[in-house]
């Protein structure tokens, strides 16, 4: 440890933060700015937060549609996972509120958006236990007693999606590939997509392996999945949306490609947006490029 006389000095400086050598972290970005959930009078999407568990602390915000039926209605559920380097912003963040209210009333969809533990208060790999954890509490409903009464009476979990942009794209291709490998009971997984996904092959890499409490370097099967753990990807369907001008392009194009070649049974297609960057559709959801990659992440749900 530096004493106290030591200058301080840059030890680290990564895309998202930089380290002093007395072990403080600076964040470029200020935290998240995180709104309440409300009822959209437009859509008729209601939200509202819950609890999935209290140690650790993990919750989430879900939407659902307008129910016309209360008997009677049942809907896909897709649990998703916000993006931000493992270490910033948050489902409750106006952004990731909107995006899901957004697809909940397109795809008629309930939406599980998951607030997940981040570094520094929670290092890697918090997020995926968490995520985990949210998963396995959306299964607890199968029964119709679950803790939630939204769940009990119109999830229908024969048809299950995990969703994830960025960070969230990477976390859920490891939930997938947990489904695959452990299963879970009475939930029926049909499809995988990831928006802009990270994985390794990138300046990105050495943040995650700082911010990973424990990992196996390099070719961590979390960060760089090695193709037996493709092969055994739970679901049936996976999309991945890339961007032309996106650094991420590249690793998820390999993904792509290595999750072709695994001998996974199912199918996978890409989406690709020309002429914008990383996580671009969030400057503003209506605009057309954003609109034609809301519409292919919604037809993706409602498919048969």
């Amino acid at each position: 440890m530096a004493s106290s006389s030591s200058p301080k000095e840059i030890i680290k400086e990564f895309p998202f933060f930089r380290v002093y050598n007395d072990g403080c972290l600076e964040f470029f970005r200020p935290p998240s700015v995180k709104i309440l959930p409300f009822d959209d009078p437009i859509s008729g999407v209601r939200s509202k937060d819950v609890v999935i568990s209290s140690q650790p602390t993990v919750s989430a915000r879900i939407f659902i549609p307008k129910v016309t039926n209360p008997d009677k209605q049942k809907f896909p559920l897709l649990l998703y996972m916000h993006g931000g380097g493992f270490c910033t912003f948050s489902a409750f963040a106006r952004p990731y509120h909107d995006f899901c209210n957004t697809v909940s009333s397109q795809a008629n969809a309930i939406v599980v958006s998951v607030e997940y533990g981040l570094f520094p208060d929670r290092p890697i790999p918090a997020c995926y236990e968490d995520s985990w954890a949210a998963l396995k509490w959306v299964a607890s409903h199968v029964s119709g007693n679950g803790p939630d009464p939204w769940l009990n009476h119109h999830a229908d979990l024969g048809r299950v999606f995990i969703g994830g942009d960025s960070a969230g794209g990477n976390i859920a291709h490891t939930l997938a590939f947990r489904v695959g490998s452990i299963g879970l009971p009475g939930v029926n997984l049909v499809g995988v997509t990831m928006v802009h996904p990270f994985f390794g092959g990138t300046e990105d890499d050495e943040m995650w392996l700082y911010m990973c409490a424990n990992n196996d370097g390099p070719q961590d099967p979390r960060m760089k999945p090695p193709a037996e753990d493709l092969a055994r990807l739970g679901g049936e369907r996976v999309l991945i949306f890339v961007a032309e001008k996106d650094f991420l392009k590249p690793v998820a194009m390999n993904y792509y490609e290595d999750l072709k070649k695994s001998g996974w049974k199912g199918t996978v297609d890409l989406f690709e947006t020309h002429g914008e960057g990383h996580s671009f559709y969030f400057d503003n959801l209506k605009c057309e490029k954003a609109v034609e990659l809301i519409n292919k992440f919604v037809s993706f749900i409602t498919q048969l």
